[in-house]
């Protein structure tokens, strides 16, 4: 499990969940490896998903990449933004 920035744009990675950072640097892609769905977000989307991510981590610093990102996937509300991997 990653929490690191890679050259890749990996930024967090659980055996469910996977976060990864936009080619733009400013764009964020969470994925929910379970159901094959992706968020892709951009804009006031990535905006607010940083500040909410963020808060989550220093709010439980001690949670896994899979208890942060299902956090933000289900409560978050970010699952209403993903569509069928490949579409």
């Amino acid at each position: 499990m990653s929490e690191a920035r890679t050259s890749d744009g990996l930024i967090s990675e659980g055996e469910d969940y996977q976060l990864l950072a936009g080619e733009d640097g400013v764009s964020f892609v969470l994925r929910s490896k379970a159901e094959h769905l992706v968020a892709h977000l951009r804009g006031d989307d990535a905006m607010r998903f940083r500040a909410d991510y963020d808060a989550i981590r220093v709010q439980y610093p001690a949670w896994k990449p899979d208890q942060t990102l299902a956090q933000l996937w289900d409560q978050g509300g970010y699952s209403w933004l993903a569509a069928q991997e490949g579409e």
